[in-house]
Parts: structure tokens; C-alpha cells; sequence
């Protein structure tokens, strides 16, 4: 069953589209009764006009009292076509629309699209053909359906994205909760740790155990620091990117498996930005274990950095199954992955890291199926 907020939220749907709907019906039925009236009101002067040819009048007098009666409607714009004469009259129309025969007839073939002529005939001959358009109350109203849609899927549009936001706020304060909590939970038997490291190098420990110790003791210490920073604005400095990838590398290749090979290419002089080095070593490993676990665990993981002028660029290429060309943008989407075993927040970690805190860029540059994947890290350069 649908629960109060869903059920309020689809009544307002449904109610918002049957409003609209009724609105539209409603409009529709008005706008074609104008349209009927405009014809019988027309229908009326053409007959009359008629009726005045075949009294015993003046030629004179007949043109004015046909004048007058057309010149009682000041609104829609017509066309009269006097067969006998071949001549042209207008009525309520600008004359820049019919200055020109061109301009006249395309005008012409506008009305009689919006009505159908109307034939006045005298002694049994044509005598007079009247081309008449929509009123300019009519033209206002055709497009009245058009703009109540569009503000009415603005709106929607308005609702949605304000529904939209909301659920992500709310996620992203649920995740940084979490990751308070984890690191505050992480905190305490750390401590113990470090207590139980000073102990061992009273005790007649080989010292090889204990810096290995003290080396996961303070990796446990950058990984709650890491955690701590989840949900709030970390704070970014000038660092130089080349040494900052050099020991995440490092800690990496030292970590892992015989079976990869890692490769780094990088330049010989530093390359300022303003990081973070905590959350940037983050991004990174979570990079290359990704690409590890494409591979299955044997592959070749390869870093490279270049810049030009403004921005420096951070590849990490792995040799594995690849990805889709339609999964570039989800891969990065919280809780997609393709892992039988996962959560899928690696890469969206990733892209709140570079994008978010740091201001720059994350993406799939390429990837080929069964070939592998690189990810670029796009960053502002420092001077």
C-alpha cells in the first residue's frame, strides 16, 4: 500500500491533471464557439451585402451602404475581392501586410485556411469573394492552450527538481551521518591501538612487527580523518598533485597483489593545485581498486598526470572488462555497480570529492569492453 506521503503526492498529480484537462476542454469549446460566431457574423454581412445589390439604388449609394455595413466591424481582418473590377478592399489589417500583391495573396491563403471564403453573387454571377481571418481576440486565445501546458510543466518541472533536491539532501545527510558515526566508532579501538604500540616496543618485539603496526596504526588514523571530512568542507591547500599521487602509488603498489603491475607516469617538476590530501588519496585508491576488481585482481594499473596552461589532468587506466558506453554517467550514480558484491559508492565517493570539495572534474575518458577503462581527474592549476 501506498504510504501518506505517496498517496498525497500522486492525488495531487492526478488532481493537478484533471484541472488541467477541464481547463483545456473548456478552452477548446469557447474557442470554437468564437470561431462559429466569427463565421455567422460574417455569413450575416454577406448576405446583407448581397440583398443590397439587388435594390434599385444607385450605384453610388449601394458602394456606401456596402462601406458602411463592412466598416461596422472593426475587428476581424478580411479581404474582398470584386470580381468585375478585379480589386482589392482590406479591412482591420496592418498595411505593411498587404502593401504588395505577394504579401496580399499569402495573406489570403492564411484566412482561407482559418475559413472558408465567402461567395456573394448578383444576377446569378460572382460578384464578390470575402477572405476573412481569426479576430485578434481569437489569435490570443489559440495560443492560450500552448502557455497554460508550458507554465503547468514548469511547475511540474519546479515540483520535481524541489522533490528531487530534497531526497538528496536528505541522502547526503544520512551518508555523512554515517560516516561520522563510522569514524567516530573507528576512533576508539585506534586509541587502543596506539597504546598497545607503545607497549610492544618496551616488550623484546622485533621492530620490523612494530613499525609494520605503526604503519596500519596510521593508515587507520588517515582513513577516520578521511570519514570525519564526509559532510562538511574540508579544508584545500597548495600542494603539489605529482608528490600527493607519488605516495598514494607508493602505498598502493605495496598493498597489492604480485599480480598487478603498476606503471606511473608523471613529470619532473611539481604541479600546484589546492587539495586536500586526505580525500584526494581517497579518490585515488578508490580509482585503482575499482580498476584491481575490473581486472579480476591480475592487470596493469597505469597513473599519469599532465597539465597545460590552466588545469592538470590525472588518468587511471586499468586493463579490464570495460565499461558500456551507456553506463559512463551512471557508474558514478550512488548504489549503481555492476559487482555481484558492492554497494556502488566508490565512484560516486569520487565524483563528490573532485567535484563538490575540490571543484574540479571526473569522468570516463574511454573505455573498451574486454580492454579496459580510464578515468580522468581534471583539477584547476595553482600558480
Amino acid at each position: 500500500m501506498l504510504n501518506k506521503t505517496a498517496f498525497t503526492r500522486w492525488f495531487f498529480i492526478v488532481a493537478s491533471i484533471v484541472i488541467i484537462g477541464l481547463i483545456l476542454w473548456n478552452t477548446l469549446v469557447f474557442f470554437n464557439q468564437l470561431k462559429d460566431d466569427e463565421r455567422n457574423k460574417m455569413e450575416v454581412w454577406a448576405a446583407a451585402q448581397e440583398e443590397l445589390q439587388k435594390l434599385n439604388t444607385s450605384e453610388n449609394a449601394v458602394s456606401e451602404t456596402v462601406s458602411v455595413v463592412i466598416q461596422s466591424n472593426n475587428t476581424t481582418p478580411m479581404i474582398s475581392y470584386i470580381h468585375e473590377a478585379d480589386s482589392y478592399n482590406d479591412r482591420n489589417i496592418p498595411k505593411n501586410l498587404v502593401n504588395t500583391d505577394e504579401k496580399r495573396q499569402k495573406l489570403i491563403a492564411q484566412f482561407s485556411s482559418e475559413y472558408k471564403p465567402i461567395e456573394i453573387y448578383y444576377d446569378n454571377q460572382l460578384f464578390q469573394t470575402i477572405y476573412y481571418g481569426n479576430s485578434p481576440l481569437i489569435n490570443k486565445l489559440k495560443y492560450y492552450p500552448a502557455v497554460l501546458i508550458i507554465v503547468m510543466l514548469l511547475i511540474f518541472l519546479a515540483l520535481y527538481l524541489f522533490y528531487k533536491t530534497s531526497k538528496s539532501a536528505e541522502q547526503n545527510r544520512l551518508w555523512a551521518g554515517m560516516a561520522k558515526e563510522t569514524a567516530h566508532q573507528i576512533g576508539t579501538p585506534l586509541s587502543s591501538l596506539v597504546g598497545w604500540t607503545e607497549i610492544l616496543k618496551e616488550e623484546n618485539v622485533n621492530q620490523e612487527y612494530v613499525t609494520e603496526i605503526e604503519k596500519d596504526v596510521d593508515r587507520l588514523q588517515t582513513i577516520t580523518e578521511r570519514f570525519s571530512k564526509v559532510g562538511s568542507i574540508p579544508k584545500l591547500e597548495k600542494a603539489d598533485l605529482v608528490a600527493e599521487t607519488q605516495a598514494s602509488f607508493d602505498y598502493l603498489k605495496r598493498r597489492s597483489s604480485k599480480l598487478i603491475q603498476f606503471e606511473l607516469h608523471i613529470p619532473d617538476e611539481p604541479v600546484p593545485v589546492l587539495l586536500n590530501p586526505q580525500l584526494l588519496g581517497w579518490t585515488i585508491e578508490n580509482l585503482v581498486k575499482n580498476g584491481i576488481d575490473a581486472m579480476r585482481g591480475k592487470g596493469t594499473i597505469t597513473i599519469s598526470i599532465e597539465k597545460n596552461t590552466k588545469k592538470a589532468y590525472v588518468r587511471i587506466t586499468d586493463t579490464g572488462k570495460g565499461i558500456s558506453k551507456r553506463n559512463y554517467k551512471k557508474v558514478f550514480v550512488p548504489g549503481f555497480t555492476t559487482k555481484k558484491r558492492g554497494w556502488g559508492l566508490g565512484l560516486s565517493l569520487a565524483k563528490r570529492i573532485i567535484e563538490t570539495y575540490h571543484n574540479g572534474k571526473i569522468y570516463v575518458l574511454n573505455s573498451t569492453p574486454g580492454k579496459g577503462t580510464t578515468i580522468e581527474l581534471v583539477l584547476r592549476l595553482e600558480n
